[in-house]
């Protein structure tokens, strides 16, 4: 139930007939991973906690680095050489107090992601390397769980989301990880800073497009940001029959470890190049 304090704090969403009173009581009993408190990572914990997400469970190993400032918005320059997840923390925790902040100081791997992931009902993936995404997309998939990937490359972003109501996962667009030589090394990449809040921003409306089962969720498609020419587009995409996960004969039954390409889990210049010149 709502109490006066969500009456009062809420009160724009209660106004909408699409959220209302019980949308917002969906919002406050919902859980939430969030992989990641880099570029993407930091303005989905933002809106998340605004829109009163009751549980959100933050997964996160790395320290703020005085680069990351450029980028992500919940650091700041006290927060240099300290926790991610400890900095995150204090800042969500001063936008909303009514929210369940749960820390998982810890790097994800095929050993911790099946519990990671069974503890919540949607996950947002803010991370930018393809083990980590694999991992998560099939731990998912075998939790019948809604994953939310967003990924970015100096000017341009790519949204989609996998596993949701029979529609496609990770693995239906990119069967197998690159090779590593074909991966553009994380540190030299680039991305402009506004860029990956963009995309977060669409991760975390998908994400509350989710819980509250409302408006048409990104799931068969894959949405294309192009940040200079302001512009973008939806390319169609389906489950296949042939996926290695989710198909008609997969031969993935269990989580499985992913040789890491990218060292770094949470800076986010991306192998989003790689990953549309798979797709033409």
């Amino acid at each position: 139930m709502l109490n006066q304090r969500d009456y009062q704090r809420y009160a724009r969403h209660l106004s909408l007939d699409q959220i209302g009173e019980q949308g917002q009581i969906k919002l406050k009993a919902a859980k939430v991973l969030l992989v990641g408190l880099g570029g993407l990572g930091c303005p989905v914990a933002q809106y998340l906690v605004a829109a009163g997400v009751g549980r959100i469970g933050l997964v996160e190993f790395d320290t703020v680095d005085f680069s990351n400032l450029q980028r992500q918005i919940l650091h700041t320059e006290n927060s240099v050489a300290t926790s991610k997840i400890d900095s995150a923390v204090s800042r969500l925790s001063e936008l909303n107090s009514d929210v369940s902040l749960i820390k998982h100081d810890i790097r994800v791997d095929s050993h911790n992601v099946m519990d990671l992931v069974a503890d919540y009902d949607v996950v947002v993936d803010g991370t930018d390397n393809f083990a980590t995404r694999y991992l998560l997309n099939d731990a998912c998939f075998f939790n019948s769980k809604p994953y939310i990937s967003a990924a970015i490359y100096k000017f341009e972003g790519q949204l989609a989301v996998f596993n949701y109501q029979d529609g496609p996962c990770y693995r239906c667009l990119y069967p197998e990880p690159p090779p590593a030589n074909l991966v553009p090394n994380c540190a030299e990449g680039g991305v402009l800073g506004v860029l990956p809040g963009v995309m977060g921003t669409l991760q975390a409306m998908e994400t509350l497009k989710i819980i509250l089962d409302i408006g048409d969720v990104c799931s068969n498609h894959l949405l294309l940001y192009d940040a200079l020419g302001t512009s973008f587009r939806k390319m169609k995409i389906k489950a296949r029959e042939d996926c290695k996960l989710c198909g008609a004969n997969p031969s993935i039954k269990s989580v499985q470890s992913i040789e890491q390409v990218c060292e770094t889990v949470s800076n986010e210049s991306s192998v989003l190049e790689w990953d549309v010149q798979r797709l033409f």
